[in-house]
């Protein structure tokens, strides 16, 4: 991602419908779990450090958050978050079975080696550990917004399994997510294709929203988060996996 881009996303996640309503999927998920308060968590891509302060709010004390931009890092810590660093997501710098649960949001498919990090991920999970993995969904979404992330890959949820279990990881769920944006998507991204081509500088997807707006889409796909603590989703514009470092034989 280039910095003017990085600079954007670190001053809109907190209150930006997208990420607010990721957050609260992400942070369903976590407490469907039901770890102790005590559980080593780390998130890799944590950026300025959001999903880490909803999780101290809950109670959960063992945190760890690292990105490879020095400029989330920096805001995470003017938020007062400890425990967070600078770091290749593909290159940890923890012990082996350092960690209980590993999450990953839209971290994934920046990463050029897939397999590498995937084996890293789940090198520092504990036997029993679990891996939490978010990544945009299905290939023949790739558009603009793709480039300027400078995204490798877009997944299917089979495509993502694949990669989990060839980590040594067992896949214990899978789903896709944000099925309400999931058609108009499609038609958008399909539609830019059978266009003639402009000469426009490519632009990501995260336009300005009104804050009424912004509240309705927050709460529109927060509403189906709640669905999906306990369905699976066959289409959506990503798609989620939960994984397990099995135990040692």
């Amino acid at each position: 991602m280039n910095l003017e881009y990085e600079l954007k996303y670190h001053q809109i996640e907190e209150n930006y419908w997208w990420f607010q309503a990721r957050r609260d999927m992400v942070f369903r998920l976590i407490q469907d779990l039901h770890l102790p308060t005590s559980a080593a968590i780390l998130e890799i891509g944590c950026s300025g450090g959001p999903l880490l302060q909803r999780l101290r709010g809950a109670g959960y004390s063992a945190l760890t958050g690292i990105d490879v931009s020095e400029a989330g890092i920096a805001v995470a810590q003017q938020r007062g978050i400890p425990n967070v660093s600078c770091m290749d997501g593909a290159q940890l710098g923890f012990a082996d079975a350092s960690f209980d649960l590993v999450i990953a949001s839209d971290v994934l498919e920046h990463i050029e080696d897939e397999a590498q990090a995937l084996r890293e991920w789940a090198r520092v999970l504990r036997p029993g550990g679990q891996l939490l993995v978010f990544v945009p969904a299905f290939p023949f979404l790739w558009g603009k917004h793709d480039e300027v992330n400078q995204h490798f890959r877009r997944y299917t949820k089979s495509q993502l399994a694949q990669g989990l279990v060839g980590a040594g990881l067992r896949v214990e769920r899978g789903s896709y997510w944000n099925v309400g944006l999931f058609f108009p998507t499609a038609a958008v991204r399909l539609l830019k294709r059978v266009l003639p081509a402009d000469n426009k500088p490519a632009k990501d997807d995260f336009f300005a929203t009104p804050p009424l707006l912004n509240k309705l889409l927050s709460g529109f796909i927060t509403a189906e988060n709640q669905l999906l603590q306990r369905l699976n989703a066959p289409v959506g514009v990503s798609v989620f996996a939960l994984a397990r470092k099995l135990p040692a034989a």
